[in-house]
């Protein structure tokens, strides 16, 4: 049962999250129970936890929609340029709570649901999370709406609506086994069906050279059915639309094909197009070159473009409409997330060449205007390269035209022909970006340095930022209200402002209090796991904390071996002094990646004798995390200690993760990788516990050879570690379990995990030795939450919309749907 708000509370009013008035209390708890009635529900005892969500989403989305209609409308009316954002993933996680607190409704809406005798925390457990997207790259698009919506740009965001989204992560006996995420069985109450701008996607084919120019003809054509989901900024009445595409087949889809006796197979064939939206690839820095992969990516940015152009077209000041494409790059950007939706350059080559009749260089030189171009990885493994006969059956037209654009080869020749889908994306956009600053200078410097060199000016760096509002408000409510206590309540909208918070380092209340703050989230952490796992962990202990998806580059495996260097130090010497800690690690390992996965087996191995050792005890405790998605993020960040950043130097693009550990009072044990670099030289380095190879002791080690078996031999701990791997210690039924991994790490680890094995010891120590004066500790934590201004969404959104996009964020606040609307006179269409 919820607590209610007492009058103190509700006197303070933060509005961070909303107003607590009589009126808005009233108006919540009518409307919830019309939508109960309207689910069937008449009578409240056989009312299902399920139902109360579902009436409480509606009765939230109610407030949504005046705001919505609103918004399009000001922008039909307005004509800016409009900014849409391509992206194969939106990892959105839960929708309601994220839009009661940007819509200001957060503290009525407890009180509305603690009125009805309602529990607000089991109503937001029934929302399922949407899952659609890997990691951190779909995890950031989902950050950059909600922030292009704060500061008020017209923007979209574009993408797949899958059917079923990243696998749901059950660990039996130790081993990851895959389930399918039917996100959708229960419906989805954020989302609206749009069929009346369904669109046609063709496939296949082939082109016929005709008078008029090339044709595409004899396509089998898939319809694209748009999902429009608001998304709402940040207290200002915006709320921009994200738009996701489902595929459908048309209703004469093979029937021709088919005589009549054949008319049930031809049926069930439709499921061969409307596969296209059905699941999203686990893959996360990997690619794999499968047709129906292609067709989704072409998918997406066929129907989108689509979409845009008829947008473009469709404009009040305009009169009826566009007919010229002069001015299609002032109203029209659009931002590559990553290469998956490189396939919108072709598609705009051909729309404009082939269907609106411009000249090429007409074309081209529109199209690299429009397009932008973000670059999220250096993995070689993770870059997209299309076979050329796979494309040449799937999408012939547009072959033809990335075979016309070719400069400085997009197409490889080595081995079966492919292209280069990062090379398209770099000759058709006119900015690059890399996501954190050794990013950006890898990919000048390595990566694309050909490129690089002919258009210098073209490649920028936008480094990676998060939203606080799901990141601090959303997930972290006591620490959200104690710094809105000491600073005010702007920095919500204004991240820098916590620099403020350098002037309450050494304020002795102050200090206490985030200090409270985090020992109340580790009590509430515990409990959940001891409720989940059937694991009683110690709040008084440190909580190192390792989440993210499972690869080698991000070194799981360090965090392993140090944890039974640390079990192996107890074993020694169980009388000695100890820090307690407790290790969580969580994450998904691609289905297809056998070495994750036996990462994971080791880790839960590991776990297994450790917690069952009666000379530990509760010094050292090993827990992994099931099922790491957006919401169980917002449950372990705020409980965090000690956040583990820990990849190879020149291998993390930027990670998101870290920065919201140090937003959320964690302190970084890391390497100076990706985004960790800024974030010391932000905070001052002596701020972080960095260990670890340089990015240029990497390349010293590449040129020389790496050789794993000097480390072995000489650092005994490391020694013993890898002997209990490999003796079986950890596995005694089945010695050689680990086999392969270990034999990785000795042979062919492009990671280096035994080079900074012993650096990462060191650092360890260090951190244990701060750990025992909880009052410096807090400190340095103080210090960190300070420097995390610059890792917010807004910062880079900001950076985009000016530098990129050629737009400026606004302060505007669009009149709310009950105030006078003005300028807005009428209904806009198509939008």
């Amino acid at each position: 049962m919820a607590t209610p708000l007492t009058d103190q509370e509700k006197r303070k009013q933060i509005s961070i999250r909303g107003i607590v008035g009589v009126e808005n209390v009233a108006e919540l708890k009518k409307g919830f129970n019309r939508h109960l009635h309207f689910t069937l529900v008449k009578d409240r005892n056989i009312a299902t936890p399920r139902d109360y969500y579902f009436a409480l989403a509606h009765t939230v989305r109610d407030h949504l929609v005046g705001r919505w209609i609103r918004t399009q409308q000001f922008y039909y009316e307005a004509d800016p340029k409009r900014v849409y954002y391509l992206s194969l993933e939106f990892y959105m996680g839960r929708t309601l709570q994220n839009t009661m607190i940007n819509l200001g409704l957060q503290n009525a809406c407890d009180e509305a649901i603690y009125q009805l005798g309602l529990d607000m925390e089991e109503l937001e457990e029934m929302e399922e999370d949407a899952g659609l997207g890997n990691g951190g790259l779909g995890r950031l698009a989902a950050c950059f709406l909600d922030s292009m919506a704060t500061l008020g740009l017209a923007a979209y965001g574009y993408g797949i609506r899958y059917e079923y989204g990243i696998f749901n992560q059950k660990i039996r006996d130790g081993w990851q086994v895959e389930e399918a995420d039917d996100w959708l069985r229960h419906g989805n109450p954020w989302e609206k069906a749009r069929p009346e701008y369904m669109l046609p996607v063709h496939f296949y084919g082939r082109v016929e050279e005709t008078k008029d120019g090339p044709k595409w003809v004899d396509t089998q054509v898939v319809l694209a059915m748009p999902y429009d989901t608001p998304i709402p900024g940040y207290m200002n009445n915006t709320v921009n639309t994200m738009r996701l595409w489902s595929a459908r087949a048309p209703n004469d889809f093979n029937l021709r094909d088919f005589n009549v006796g054949d008319y049930i197979q031809a049926v069930l064939d439709r499921n061969l197009a409307e596969n296209i939206s059905r699941v999203l690839y686990p893959n996360d820095n990997f690619f794999e070159g499968k047709e129906l992969r292609l067709k989704q990516e072409y998918f997406v940015v066929a129907a989108t473009l689509q979409d845009i152009i008829r947008r473009f077209k469709t404009t009040k000041k305009g009169g009826p409409g566009r007919t010229s494409f002069e001015s299609f790059p002032d109203k029209v950007a659009i931002q590559l997330n990553d290469t998956h939706p490189a396939m919108a350059i072709p598609e705009l080559m051909r729309i404009f060449v082939d269907i609106e009749k411009l000249d090429w260089d007409t074309a081209w030189d529109l199209t690299k205007r429009t397009f932008a171009y973000t670059n999220h990885t250096v993995l070689p493994e993770a870059l997209e390269r299309w076979p050329v006969e796979l494309m040449e059956n799937l999408l012939p037209r547009h072959l033809q035209i990335i075979y016309q654009i070719n400069q400085m080869s997009l197409i490889e020749e080595d081995g079966c022909k492919r292209v280069n889908m990062a090379h398209l994306c770099i000759v058709g956009s006119h900015a690059v970006n890399g996501v954190a600053e050794i990013h950006s200078n890898i990919i000048k410097s390595d990566v694309f340095r050909d490129f690089s060199e002919l258009e210098p000016d073209k490649f920028q760096n936008k480094t990676n930022g998060i939203t606080p509002r799901r990141w601090l408000l959303l997930c972290n409510p006591g620490l959200a209200e104690l710094i809105a206590e000491v600073i005010g309540e702007d920095y919500v909208k204004d991240l820098s402002q916590l620099r403020r918070l350098n002037d309450f380092v050494e304020d002795a209340a102050f200090i206490r209090d985030v200090c409270k703050v985090k020992q109340d989230n580790k009590v509430k952490f515990a409990q959940f796991v001891e409720k989940e796992y059937r694991v009683k962990i110690n709040p008084a202990s440190m909580f190192d904390v390792h989440v993210k998806r499972i690869h080698e580059y991000k070194r799981q495996l360090l965090n392993c071996l140090h944890i039974i260097a640390m079990y192996n130090r107890i074993r020694k010497n169980p009388n000695a002094p100890f820090v307690p800690r407790t290790v969580i690690i969580g994450g998904k390992a691609a289905p297809g990646y056998h070495m994750a996965k036996m990462i994971i087996k080791l880790i839960t191995s590991v776990a297994d004798v450790v917690n069952n050792d009666p000379v530990v005890g509760n010094k050292l405790k090993v827990v992994y995390l099931e099922n790491y998605r957006v919401s169980l993020a917002e449950k372990v960040i705020p409980a965090t200690d000690l956040s583990e950043q820990i990849s190879t130097a020149g291998t993390e693009a930027s990670g998101t993760g870290n920065m919201k550990f140090m937003l959320n009072g964690a302190l970084t044990i890391g390497t100076l990788d990706g985004a960790n670099v800024e974030m010391a030289e932000e905070a001052g380095q002596e701020n972080l516990f960095i260990f670890g190879m340089t990015v240029e002791d990497v390349a010293e080690m590449d040129k020389k050879g790496y050789d794993a078996m000097t480390y072995y031999k000489t650092i005994p701990e490391l020694k013993q570690v890898m002997d209990q791997i490999t003796s079986g210690f950890f596995c005694p039924k089945n010695p050689d379990l680990f086999k392969d991994l270990t034999n990785m790490l000795f042979k062919h680890d492009r990671f280096k995990v035994f080079a900074d094995f012993e650096d990462y010891l060191k650092c360890q120590e260090k951190v244990n030795n701060l750990y025992q004066n909880p009052k410096e500790w807090t400190k340095m934590v103080i210090r960190n939450i300070a420097a995390t201004g610059k890792f917010s969404s807004d910062r880079t959104i900001t950076e985009y919309a000016t530098e990129v996009w050629g737009v400026e964020p606004t302060d505007l606040k669009i009149p709310a749907p009950n105030e006078p609307r003005e300028a807005i006179e009428e209904t806009a269409p198509g939008l």
